[in-house]
Order: structure tokens, then sequence, then C-alpha cells
């Protein structure tokens, strides 16, 4: 166990750079100083970060421009009609102007009932993702009931959280020990290398198990080593050979 810990915090180290952020999406969050500007522009960026790096990238700009630098003031002063009508045509993937309208709605909602989304959040999951859906089944807010992984959703709660180099953070009243990994292919792989993880499928289940792993290693701050081991794969100067190569080096 130390020996994995030495490698992780070496990693951790290493990886955990603000300047390895870019193309992560996580990068638009840097320009909000404000929690109530910063939360609502975490959970645009991360609902629709699905597919190429560089086409989310591209959306996100698309989303921001009519939104001025003001993400609570836009939300908050407009209806789902005004959604639609300035996202008119928006597209990305398979999400369309009517699925970017009711997000928009939900966060609407959530702030007119909760102030604000840090306040839902300690409600727990299943209840943050009732009430951004209104109460309705959505893919860009999946719920852990239905077995997804929710990587997406839980990559905002991280950000929003944690408070490093890297992870931005700006809600106060939660802990970082109740986050769960948000377990995408290059998470699993890695989780696999540790041998977290015998799952096939990187679902719910998988990522509740290999967080439990994590949170022996640190307890207070289970995701802790989730950006730095996620530039493998997704880098073009990092495969996950190296990555290998580093485990058998600190196992031997």
């Amino acid at each position: 166990m130390r020996e994995l810990r030495n490698l992780l915090e070496s990693l951790y180290k290493k990886l955990n750079k603000r300047g390895l952020v870019d193309p992560d999406p996580l990068k638009f969050l840097y320009d909000y100083p404000k929690t109530k500007d910063r939360e609502i522009i975490g959970i645009l960026a991360s609902s629709i970060a699905y597919g190429r790096v560089a086409q989310i990238l591209k959306s996100i700009d698309k989303i921001l421009l009519p939104i001025e630098g003001k993400p609570f003031d836009f939300v908050t002063s407009h209806s789902e009609k005004d959604f639609l009508k300035i996202y008119k045509g928006f597209v990305h993937r398979f999400t369309t102007d009517e699925d970017l309208a009711k997000l928009f709605r939900g966060m609407k909602h959530v702030l007119r009932e909760y102030g604000n989304f840090e306040n839902l959040y300690l409600c727990g999951v299943e209840k943050f993702v009732d009430e951004m859906n209104l109460s309705q089944k959505s893919y860009l807010i999946p719920s852990p009931a239905d077995g997804s992984a929710c990587k997406r959703l839980n990559l905002f709660f991280r950000w929003m959280v944690r408070c490093d180099e890297v992870d931005p953070g700006g809600w106060t009243k939660t802990k970082a020990a109740n986050l769960v990994v948000p377990l995408d292919t290059h998470a699993f792989k890695a989780a696999k290398i540790l041998g977290f993880t015998e799952k096939k499928a990187p679902n719910y289940k998988a990522a509740l198990e290999i967080t439990s792993h994590y949170a022996e290693i640190a307890p207070e701050d289970p995701v802790k080593y989730d950006f730095a081991l996620t530039r493998f794969g997704i880098r073009d100067d990092m495969t996950f050979d190296d990555f290998r190569l580093e485990v058998e080096k600190f196992s031997s």
C-alpha cells in the first residue's frame, strides 16, 4: 500500500498541473471567480463533455457566447421559450436545442428552489438528478439508479468540491471524502492496471468499487488522483503503456 501511495503521490505532483488542463472542458471554469457563475458553467461544460474533444470545446463556446460572461443572470432572467429561441439550431452530436433548453430550465428551477447547486447536492445525488431533470429522465444528467457511471455529473462535483491547482472548487459545505470517481474509459483503464476492479464495464457499481480502493489510500480525498491518471490516454504524449511502466517500477 505504501508503494502504491508513493506512486500516486508522485504522479499527482508531476501531472496535477494547470498547464496540463487544456483541452479539458474544465478550463472554462477558470474564467468565473464567483461560485454562482462557476457552478452554472460547470454543469454546462460537464453535461456535453462527450464525443471528440475539439467538438466539445466548440459547442461550449457556442453555448457561452449569448451568456456574455454572466451565467447566473442569464439563467435566472430567461424562460424556457427564451432559451429555445436563443439556441435555435444548436446541435452537439445528439444534443439538440430542446435538450439544452431543458437543461437551462432545470438549472433555473434549482436556483429558484434551493438558491444554489451546493444546497441541492447536500440533499443527495438522486435528489440532485431529479430536481435538475424535473423528475424526467435525461442523458445529460443521468441517474446512478439507472446504472450509469454518471461520469460527467461526478466530474462536475469534483470540479466544485475539490480545490487545488487544477480543480477550482467553490463549494464550502461539502467534503471531498464523499466524491465518487468520474469513471470514463481512461479512469477505468487506470483502475484496471492498478488492480482496483475486475468488472468488465465502467458502470456506477464499478465507480463505487474503484472509489473505495482510492479511499484506502486517500480517505479524505479519494478522487485526488483522477486528473493525473486520466492524462494517460487523453494526451498524445502519454499512453497507458507509460502508466504500466510506472506501476511496474514502483512494484518492483
